[in-house]
């Protein structure tokens, strides 16, 4: 029997959150983008058989990543980690998860289209 691995991303989840380190983005909140991608073990019953069970259902990955950024946070970073490793315990096929959150329109007293942090966890 063959081993299948397959990447799968759910891109650019729209959340409202309340993650930062001043009391004004702990408070009023900005939007957030987050990208979440798995590189997973497949089985034969999802790539033969099509069922389910035998891969990651990327709707989980939607719900972890509203669970957790549902928790204030300073640090993107903190987020992150904790999303990918909710991932990781939670969906026993995945082996590695790459997470990207963007923040929308940061104060930083320039324009720009935001600031992102990216982090992948692999399991041991």
């Amino acid at each position: 029997m063959c081993s299948v691995q397959s990447e799968i991303s759910v891109n650019r989840i729209k959340v409202r959150a309340l993650h930062g380190v001043s009391p004004q983005e702990r408070t009023v909140g900005t939007d957030f983008y987050v990208t979440v991608s798995a590189l997973v073990d497949v089985e034969a019953s999802a790539w033969k058989d099509d069922q389910l069970e035998g891969t990651a259902d990327y709707s989980r990955f939607v719900s972890i990543v509203r669970r957790e950024m549902s928790v204030p946070s300073s640090l993107l970073e903190h987020v992150a980690s904790r999303i990918a490793s909710a991932i990781l315990a939670e969906c026993p096929l995945a082996r590695k998860v790459s997470v990207c959150i963007e923040k929308v329109n940061p104060p930083l007293g320039v324009l720009c289209d935001g600031v992102s942090v990216r982090m992948e966890l692999s399991r041991a």
